[in-house]
């Protein structure tokens, strides 16, 4: 499918940006959960009760409304402090993904963004592609997958893209077993360094580990040994 630059639309207290080639009637109902258009069901795990499947002319995608977690949720779970249309965690997410599959890194496509400002604070939602089949890794703990795993971070890390939550549910494999990373929120295109690199690698494997115990470090030395080797390759 071809790609086009994002289109920004005006919204009652904010703004949108979309990918046009997707999204032909824009508005502010895409981001509501409640609207019979979209047939929203709820993500059954994770998305801090704030996620859901959709479906649109757009096709199938996941909306997530953005939640704080940890203790600064108590005193705001949805309001973020205003920087700039540009840093808003919603427009900051979506054009990191839109340069990430520029790249050619499995990731989903972002359809839409939105934020709605209210004095200096924000709330924001974004709206990306649903992978068909998803399942995540932490429920496919297949040691002959650690190889192409380790190739998605990888990619990742080479396109210059750090990720912020790099966890057991953040890697999926779709129904043709392609692997997918997700859910961007916070990451950064600052070229990881490779202690900055360790670093996604040690939370993957902290995660594994809470989700499949000896299984899950047994899967994450294999990975660690794939990631080691393509890192070595691209040293030379």
């Amino acid at each position: 499918m071809a790609s086009l630059p994002p289109t920004t639309l005006g919204l009652a207290g904010g703004a949108m940006c979309f990918d046009p080639v997707l999204m032909r009637t824009p508005g502010a109902f895409v981001f509501d959960p409640s609207d019979p258009r979209l047939a929203a069901r709820p993500v059954g795990a994770g998305g801090r009760q704030a996620a859901w499947f959709v479906t649109g002319e757009f096709g199938a995608g996941v909306l997530r409304h953005y939640r704080r977690g940890g203790l600064i949720a108590r005193l705001s779970r949805a309001r973020y402090i205003w920087s700039g249309a540009g840093r808003t965690r919603s427009f900051a997410e979506f054009a990191l993904m839109r340069a990430l599959r520029e790249r050619g890194v499995a990731v989903p496509r972002p359809i839409a963004a939105a934020y709605w400002r209210r004095g200096m604070t924000y709330t924001a939602a974004i709206l990306v592609e649903r992978i068909g089949g998803a399942v995540p890794l932490a429920s496919s703990l297949d040691p002959g997958t650690c190889g192409r795993v380790a190739r998605a971070i990888f990619d990742m890390h080479e396109a210059g893209v750090w990720h912020a939550d790099l966890n057991a549910f953040n890697i999926l494999f779709d129904d043709g077993g392609r692997v997918w990373l997700i859910d961007f929120d916070r990451g950064r295109q600052c070229g990881p360094t490779e202690r900055q690199r360790a670093a996604n690698l040690s939370r993957l494997r902290r995660s594994l580990v809470k989700v499949a115990g000896a299984d899950g470090e047994r899967y994450w030395q294999g990975l660690d040994r794939a990631y080691r080797r393509l890192a070595a390759a691209g040293s030379t």
